[in-house]
Formats: C-alpha cells, sequence, structure tokens
C-alpha cells in the first residue's frame, strides 16, 4: 500500500468526485440537464457548468496563471456561455440563461478539465501546498490546499448532490455508489 499523503488523497478525492459527476450526468438530454425544478433553485447544468468552470479558473488560472481550458478551446464561443464568469453572484435571470444544447461537446470540456486537474497534480511537488498561497475572488488569500481542496473538491461534491436532487425530481434516479 503507498503511503497517504495531502496530495495523494487530494488527487483520489477529485478522481471520486469527478466520476460521480460523470456518472450523475451520463445519459441525461440537454432537457433533462436544463430542467429548472419548479420548487426553486437552478438547473443541474448551470450548477455542473459552475462547477467545473470553478475547478477550470482555479487549477489552470489561478494556480498555474495559465488560460482555461474554457478559453483556450473555444467554449465560450460555442456555447454562447460567459467568457469569464462561472455563476457566483449570477443574477437568478443569469442563471437561468446558462443552458446547454450539445451536451457532448459539453461533456468533452468537462473530461478535458479533469485531465488538466489531474496532469497538474500528477506534476506538482506536494511542498507546493505549504509555501504558496493563492487568491480566489471573491473568498481572498488562502493557502494552496485550501484552494484545491476547498474551492475544488469539497464545493464538487456539493454540485453532486444538487445534481442527484434534480436526477430525482424528474424520475431519473439518484446515483448508486
Amino acid at each position: 500500500m503507498s503511503e497517504m499523503t495531502p496530495l495523494s488523497i487530494l488527487r483520489g478525492g477529485l478522481t471520486s468526485m469527478h466520476g460521480m459527476l460523470d456518472k450523475a450526468v451520463e445519459g441525461m438530454t440537454a432537457e433533462q440537464l436544463n430542467f429548472r425544478p419548479s420548487e426553486g433553485g437552478v438547473s443541474g447544468f448551470f450548477s455542473l457548468w459552475h462547477y467545473v468552470r470553478t475547478e477550470d479558473n482555479i487549477i489552470q488560472f489561478v494556480t498555474q496563471r495559465k488560460p482555461t481550458v474554457w478559453i483556450e478551446g473555444g467554449y465560450d464561443e460555442a456555447f454562447g456561455l460567459p467568457r469569464n464568469a462561472q455563476g457566483t453572484g449570477m443574477t437568478e435571470d443569469e442563471a437561468n440563461a446558462v443552458q446547454v444544447q450539445d451536451v457532448a461537446k459539453w461533456l468533452a470540456y468537462q473530461q478535458q478539465v479533469w485531465k488538466a486537474t489531474d496532469d497538474y497534480l500528477a506534476a506538482m511537488s506536494p511542498d507546493e501546498f505549504n509555501s504558496r498561497t493563492v487568491v480566489i475572488k471573491p473568498v481572498g488569500e488562502m493557502s494552496l490546499w485550501n484552494g484545491i481542496y476547498g474551492m475544488c473538491l469539497s464545493h464538487g461534491y456539493r454540485h453532486v448532490g444538487e445534481l442527484e436532487y434534480v436526477r430525482g425530481v424528474q424520475g431519473l434516479g439518484g446515483l448508486t455508489i
């Protein structure tokens, strides 16, 4: 058994959470993803878009100072969605306007983000967690560990739950993990 380190815990946790998000949207149509519960809240797609864009921004731009997969791939133009926004602070009308039509293209983007995250973590030094801070707007400055663990991993699990809820109210069933 290999030694458990903060980096291995983070990589394993993100791989697991990414798998849950992938499974949560597997087989869903654009109509099902764009469905907004009558009880209120956002669509499953908005929740997914927000999370994947957040991870892309934190890993690519905030942490590495590289263009995001979103920008590099021209996904903002392809989807007709905001270039720099990721959902934080959007009004209800703005959030409702975030919809997907091409699910396959979205899933391709999502997989590219997962790969970019794993590639970064595979190459990073574990010492970076202790020696680096990052600024994540609007939250502020924090350790690199808190930036990735708190703003990606734990945040992502919350969105898995939102997607399960949206699946459930549409009669699609929850995840069997």
